[in-house]
């Protein structure tokens, strides 16, 4: 099944999006009617509340009263990590029990609120932020729920900002419009992104790319998507694994086709293998092939490594998995270092690019042009390497 975390900041519509998407076909499971549920009347949930917080956050009637207990916590860090600790687990726990309960085909989204303050983010497929003008949200709580201006501002101003919640989101919904331009983009994005990520998921293959070439400018956020992924990646695998950003795309400044390229180092093939079943339902399955590396410096030799590519039609990626110390492995980090490091090879390797891109159509033969040109980087990164005293490093 394919898992989305669903979030964002007060007064900017999620429940309108989770809502229209339950609509679609979604499974919702919804963070905060778990919250109310873990502290019904009777719970361990609510007798722990009372013995941290005291019997004052109970009504007459033996349920939680809640503004009482929002009187304690408010503006009290202390106070806040303490009921987290009662409450979020439990939350936690019934959406593990909610998710194992669905079916296979389903499109699980968690409605969480607080999905990036908590860190949560790494553990779904995908990420959908969304976002409104800051004084529109202050209106929608003054007139939804009764908050005078001040304090729907506080509200806003204790969660995270918008900055945080753009860097941990995949897909940002802009709703400043209607309710109907806002259905709008939900549908967009439960037909062209979910639907298909999910059956890639469930089908165990890449999503389709398109052989044409396409070089891009540098793409700023390119780090940022690099970042998601690979705190994803190291979320589905044992602990120590460790993922880097490599390729074009981790070269600040330098025009790229809009692929993220990531490698996996492995201490051999066969754990590579075992490592194919984790990575798959993560939403990386592993390619079909045999896939090898240029040895550089060895010439007619290659080194074998493993290739996975990305399920969601949204972001195109390649995952090689290599062996730490081969051929392949240092090459793609000396690159990479190497082409940050000197802006001369930066311009350089641009300006082939272009050259590159008005003799070839397709990114395949696009890339066997490029093979002379990586021979000679190899060399110049070498002797670059020689006299920094350069290391590998992810």
């Amino acid at each position: 099944m394919l898992r989305v975390g669903l979030t964002g900041g007060i007064g900017a519509g999620k429940s309108a999006v989770a809502r229209r998407l339950a609509q679609r076909g979604a499974v919702i499971i919804d963070a905060d009617v778990l919250s109310r549920e873990v502290v019904a009347r009777g719970t361990e949930g609510l007798t722990e509340i009372v013995a941290a917080f005291g019997p004052g956050v109970v009504t007459a009637e033996g349920d939680l009263d809640r503004p009482a207990l929002a009187a304690e916590v408010f503006g009290d860090d202390a106070a806040r990590r303490t009921l987290e600790k009662i409450i979020h687990p439990r939350v936690r726990a019934r959406t593990a029990a909610l998710i194992r309960e669905a079916p296979a085909e389903a499109i699980v989204v968690n409605d969480v609120p607080l999905l990036v303050e908590t860190g949560l983010a790494p553990s779904y497929h995908l990420v959908v932020v969304v976002e409104a003008d800051r004084d529109q949200r202050i209106r929608r709580l003054v007139k939804t729920r009764g908050m005078t201006a001040e304090q729907a501002e506080a509200r806003i101003a204790a969660q995270a900002a918008d900055t945080d919640r753009r860097r941990a989101a995949d897909v940002v919904l802009t709703n400043d419009g209607t309710l109907d331009d806002l259905h709008a983009r939900v549908d967009k994005l439960y037909k062209l992104r979910l639907k298909p990520y999910e059956e890639n998921l469930r089908t165990g293959c890449s999503a389709r790319a398109d052989r044409r070439l396409h070089i891009a400018e540098a793409d700023p956020t390119w780090p940022d998507q690099a970042a998601r992924l690979i705190a994803r990646i190291e979320h589905a695998l044992p602990a120590g694994n460790k993922v880097s950003h490599i390729g074009s795309t981790a070269v600040p400044g330098l025009p790229a086709k809009d692929i993220i390229d990531l490698m996996l180092a492995v201490r051999t093939l066969d754990e590579a293998d075992a490592l194919a079943d984790p990575l798959g339902a993560a939403g990386f399955p592993r390619r079909s092939g045999e896939w090898y590396d240029n040895a550089r410096g060895l010439p007619g030799q290659t080194w074998p490594k493993r290739l996975h590519g990305g399920a969601d039609p949204g972001r195109t990626v390649n995952l090689h998995v290599r062996v730490t110390g081969s051929p392949g492995w240092r090459f793609a980090l000396l690159m990479r270092d190497h082409l940050r490091a000197v802006p001369e090879a930066r311009d350089g390797y641009a300006a082939a690019k272009e050259r590159w891109a008005a003799e070839h159509q397709d990114r395949y033969t696009y890339g066997d042009a490029k093979e002379p040109w990586f021979d000679e980087e190899a060399v110049a990164a070498d002797d670059w390497a020689e006299a920094t005293g350069w290391q590998p490093s992810p």
